[in-house]
């Protein structure tokens, strides 16, 4: 998984930046991109480049939520996953969707899709 997507400000989803890039949010972000993954807690710190010390700030209130939930152990190591079901995870998806169509609207891609679809149906 190549890191650097979830670092550099240039890759940054469309989550982060409509409703802004903190810690907690940037974790929920990292499961939605991956939500057939599970994922330990290093992985997690070391993809997000985020300190142990921000993380796990954060991450037991996801997991207290039932934001994220734990997926299976491996030895002591608990692998988590996003909680596909939980309220606010199905809201985040269907936000980032409608915001994903609102822009492809305003910058054409949606109507130039449909253009090419009705042309090769002639």
């Amino acid at each position: 998984m190549p890191e650097e997507l979830y670092k550099k400000k240039e890759y940054q989803s469309i989550l982060l930046r409509t409703l802004g890039n903190s810690p907690k949010l940037r974790i929920i972000d990292f499961f939605l991109d991956n939500p057939l993954f599970d994922f330990t807690k290093k992985e997690v710190i070391e993809a997000l480049g985020m300190s142990k010390k921000t993380f796990y700030k954060y991450f037991p209130d996801l997991e207290r939520d039932g934001i994220v939930i734990v997926s299976r152990k491996i030895g002591r190591a608990k692998l988590y996953r996003i909680n596909l079901k939980h309220p606010l995870v199905t809201m985040l998806r269907e936000y980032e969707k409608r915001i994903s169509l609102q822009m492809a609207r305003r910058k054409g891609i949606i109507s130039r899709a449909s253009n090419i679809t009705e042309s090769k149906k002639s």
